[in-house]
């Protein structure tokens, strides 16, 4: 397993949970050495326990060895990461990094799994590569895009909806292998689907982009409901009842975030400009989730009128509840946009107070607890669901409070109780 981040971790802990031994191999030293001392660099419920595991057990180690891993394995992982440039593009500089340890290192017959989220035509591209980087073609390709959610990762791992496996060669039985490394899925009768490279590349992408093209039009409908005098609560719920609908992915919020979302949606609509295809939906997906950042901001303005040296706190700063990670979090653009117009800014998070520290440094102030973060506020905005802000004691927030509004962007809260208390409740599409 070359690259032991998120999908590399979660893929490791995994498959060696399967019976398979497994090699997770990075340049990253330190993250190693945790590694090996059953530390996850990443918060994820369940990760440390299959971690422990299965090193006592023996089916996981770990190593900076890239190339002896390489030499020593069968079968090879690729799972590191594909960052949008700045155009938008998926950069696949350390999928093709991967591609030049392989090729110096292939003695034996291999199978390269590329895990990593890449353009339609990247399997391809790297099976000619190293064909002609090695000057042998012993070896295999296949595409097995993951289907993770942060926060629920080994869930869905252990228990996906589907496993698809894009594969062009039937050579040393190919598919068989594959269905060898999960055969713990395949004997529950996991969906096992089998096709070309190109169609496991645009599974991932359009799998990810449906999801928020579904977030961003609840949003929009709650937009509309605050000003109509809908309730979104209701509305929704009602619409997840109509079976070709359901209620997943149905909640209003803040926009989505996160390491897949923003990312594959900006890539798919270069996919399509790259292939003379309109994806007009998607790019109004991708603006219509960056105007509800600046919602946030905007409503803020409307409680507090000028913003300028007024003290808003935060609760929540990562992406979703369930995880430490602020990639392309709303948490990020929202306080931005408010240090820019002057306000005094208090977050607190269960987990990210590390990694939004890294951006922010001094700029803004932290707290591990979420009452010392409201203490003297102006105007209190939750931005992440964590369970911990849907128990809180409303009555200790009141009397913290210097001003009397709470933003609630996630609805988590019922705003009876809100107002039975004292504080103004401000909602996402709610009157």
């Amino acid at each position: 397993m070359i690259g032991t981040g998120y999908v590399g971790l979660i893929t490791a802990v995994g498959l060696s949970d399967f019976g398979n031994h497994v090699v997770g191999a990075d340049v990253d030293v330190d993250k190693i050495d945790m590694l090996k001392n059953g530390i996850s660099p990443i918060y994820e419920p369940g990760v440390e326990t299959y971690l422990k595991k299965n090193l006592e057990n023996g089916k996981l180690e770990f190593t900076t060895n890239i190339d002896s891993a390489i030499q020593n394995s069968d079968i090879i992982f690729i799972a590191v990461g594909t960052p949008s440039d700045e155009n938008g593009c998926s950069d696949l500089k350390y999928i093709y990094s991967v591609a030049d340890s392989i090729s110096k290192n292939i003695n034996s017959y291999k199978i390269i799994v590329t895990k990593s989220t890449v353009p339609v035509g990247t399997n391809k591209k790297l099976k000619e590569y190293i064909k002609n980087k090695s000057g042998t073609d012993n070896f295999d390709i296949i595409s097995n895009p993951e289907f993770l959610r942060e926060g629920r990762a080994i869930q869905d791992f252990f228990h996906p909806d589907r496993v698809v496996i894009g594969y062009e060669s039937e050579k040393l039985g190919l598919k068989k292998k594959m269905e060898e490394i999960y055969r713990p899925l395949y004997l529950i009768q996991t969906p096992m689907v089998f096709c070309n490279f190109e169609t496991a590349e645009l599974i991932k992408y359009a799998s990810n982009a449906f999801l928020a093209t579904k977030i961003t039009f609840i949003n929009q409908i709650a937009n509309l409901s605050e000003e109509v005098g809908a309730d979104i609560h209701i509305l929704a719920k009602t619409l997840g009842m109509d079976g070709r609908i359901s209620p997943k992915f149905l909640h209003p919020g803040p926009g989505y975030g996160g390491s897949c979302f923003p990312k594959d949606t900006k890539a798919l609509v270069n996919i399509g400009n790259e292939y003379g295809i309109n994806m007009s939906l998607i790019s109004e997906v991708i603006s219509s989730n960056e105007y509800q950042k600046i919602r946030v901001v905007e409503k803020s303005e409307k409680i507090l009128g000028e913003l300028k040296s007024k003290t808003i706190s935060i609760l929540g700063l990562s992406f979703k509840s369930g995880t430490d990670d602020i990639r392309d979090s709303p948490s990020i653009t929202i306080i931005n946009k408010l240090l820019e117009k002057g306000a005094k800014i208090a977050v607190s998070d269960p987990q990210a107070l590390e990694n939004i520290s890294k951006i922010f440094g001094n700029k803004i102030n932290y707290f591990v607890n979420e009452y010392d973060a409201v203490k003297d506020s102006e105007l209190v905005i939750i931005l992440t669901e964590w369970n911990e802000y849907r128990n809180i004691d409303l009555t200790k927030i009141k009397t913290l409070m210097k001003g009397n509004t709470l933003l609630d962007t996630r609805n988590i809260l019922n705003p009876d109780d809100v107002k039975a208390i004292g504080l103004n409740y401000i909602g996402t599409g709610r009157k």
